[in-house]
């Protein structure tokens, strides 16, 4: 795809897919509860293997303003697909769970197996940013992606499935600061890209659960916690 045509699919999806997102959001019954609190150390995000460090990688060190530790979690009954079958899927067809009227996936050759360590992707988003990430650890019920130069946050974002007391749990954890001070403008002062990246996830959880072929237990379970000054706690692991 050229240039002139990329940017004229990242308008339409910004004008038209946001609107449209917007209104389901604005009309989505499944219950949401949303818990936030102030963080500790603990937020902080696991170590990057290192193996799959260059100067490309975007690290919550790297970042401006407070680290935003976020957990989407659904229970899923009667889930016809195991852990990690499941995982299969979203490492075989990722751009399958998110909501493509608004985001566009983009990855180059992969191998039979879906995504692995070491592969990019970019994640294109309405507005002035994409989303560009790279695959630091996949086993068989977790991936886990780091961020990239140009992407809007600093930080990692992991997928993972087990099964719990005869449900099967999908979640998705993220660790995340704002890449520059206009991004934390946004996110943190405006609230308008953490409502985007939350609707966002929360359509990536209701797709594991319809691709499960079970039912949503309980809604969507959501639980931010921040640091507001994170660099000492990030400094000290």
């Amino acid at each position: 795809m050229t240039r002139a045509r990329r940017v004229a699919a990242v308008l339409v999806r910004w004008l038209l897919g946001t609107g449209l997102v917007t209104w389901r959001y604005l009309w989505e019954t499944t219950p949401l509860y949303r818990r936030e609190c102030r963080g500790h150390a603990a937020d902080c995000p696991p170590p990057l293997p290192p193996g799959v460090l260059d100067q490309r990688v975007q690290r919550a060190e790297d970042g401006y303003g407070p680290l935003f530790h976020r957990q989407f979690q659904v229970g899923i009954a009667a889930a016809e697909l195991d852990a990690g079958r499941l995982l299969d899927r979203v490492v075989g067809d990722f751009r399958h769970f998110v909501p493509t009227e608004v985001v566009n996936i983009r990855t180059g050759s992969l191998g039979a197996q879906g995504l692995d360590v070491g592969d990019e992707l970019v994640v294109e988003m309405p507005g002035p940013w994409n989303g560009p990430v790279r695959v630091v650890q996949r086993d068989a019920t977790s991936l886990r992606l780091a961020t990239l130069r140009g992407h809007l946050e600093a930080g990692q974002v992991r997928f993972g499935a087990r099964e719990d007391d005869g449900l099967l749990v999908f979640e998705i954890e993220l660790w995340a600061r704002p890449a520059s001070r206009l991004v934390h403008v946004l996110y943190s002062r405006l609230r308008l890209a953490k409502e985007v990246q939350l609707n966002m996830w929360v359509r990536f959880c209701l797709a594991a659960v319809a691709t499960a072929r079970g039912s949503l237990v309980d809604g969507v379970h959501i639980t931010t916690r921040w640091l507001g000054d994170p660099d000492t706690a990030l400094s000290a692991r």
